[in-house]
């Protein structure tokens, strides 16, 4: 639990992260107050908009939901808006037994199925709406996806939370579906971003892939089908777990090779048989 950041250390973390900024015009003072609580807070909550070019949507509401709807709005080309500070209609009403993992930050470990919700999530989650349909073929470009990352981890630094504290709308209710990308590698991705400081910036083959990006690979000539060593352990072998392994072993391999390193001599090397040596153990890794 922790006091809610205030409009300005709220920008100051998003820029710190990497991010650029929009403000949109009133947002320091559009919210919900006197409609329920603000704070104390305990995570961060992600959603997809299911429109297009719905950012004013977003600060206005709907005839049905008065604005704000979120915190943030991060479009797909438009870039990265403040829509509201305080008490947001994003949330609704969350399952407890979630908010309890995540204020603890044991969720993921063993997250619980949610229920249709008996606390008000409005008062405890920030949330991000991120412009796309939610139909599961509207991409999220990678900008847009690394962006949503980085949000979410400037929060979490600016609270001292980990990744655990970042949920997805569909795991705080069984109401909701969104977002329509998956929550746990999203988390490891803002977790990665933790593990470094705030202006880190991944080189172009370290940044994460998106969503769009995993299908278009999954889908692809490249791979036809998951090893059998991928699948041991799990009844179905997603894009997710897929990734997951291949990135796992990637760094099985990495330290390999670093040991090797270590182990060479000052002298001359027989550099076939160092070939020979590492070919075997990388083959010993991908066999697992």
């Amino acid at each position: 639990m922790a006091t809610p950041l205030s409009a300005d250390r709220l920008v100051a973390a998003l820029r710190a992260e990497g991010i650029s900024v929009h403000e949109h015009s009133g947002w320091r003072t559009h919210n919900r107050a006197g409609h329920g609580a603000w704070g104390p807070v305990n995570g961060v909550l992600i959603h997809h908009t299911a429109g297009h070019g719905d950012r004013e949507v977003c600060y206005d509401g709907r005839s049905d939901l008065p604005g704000p709807l979120c915190h943030a709005w991060l479009g797909k080309t438009d870039g990265f808006w403040m829509i509201g500070n305080g008490r947001a209609n994003h949330a609704g009403k969350a399952d407890s037994r979630v908010l309890a993992q995540v204020a603890n930050e044991s969720y993921g470990t063993r997250p619980v199925a949610p229920g249709p919700g008996d606390v008000d999530g409005n008062a405890v989650y920030y949330g991000l709406e991120i412009e796309n349909l939610g139909n599961g073929k509207d991409p999220y470009p990678s900008k847009q996806y690394d962006t949503a990352v980085r949000f979410a981890a400037a929060i979490c630094r600016a609270h001292g939370w980990g990744a655990k504290s970042v949920i997805g709308h569909k795991e705080s209710t069984s109401q909701k579906i969104d977002p329509s990308f998956d929550m746990p590698t999203f988390r490891a991705h803002v977790a990665e971003r933790l593990a470094h400081p705030a202006n880190w910036n991944p080189k172009e083959e370290d940044m994460p892939l998106s969503a769009d990006d995993i299908a278009k690979v999954w889908k692809s000539d490249i791979l036809t089908s998951a090893p059998e060593a991928a699948a041991r352990g799990n009844e179905t072998v997603t894009p997710e777990t897929w990734f997951t392994y291949l990135g796992a072993r990637v760094r099985e391999i990495k330290a390999e090779v670093a040991d090797l390193r270590k182990a060479l001599p000052t002298g001359g090397v027989d550099m076939e048989a160092l070939a020979d040596l590492v070919v075997e153990k990388i083959a010993q890794r991908l066999d697992r």
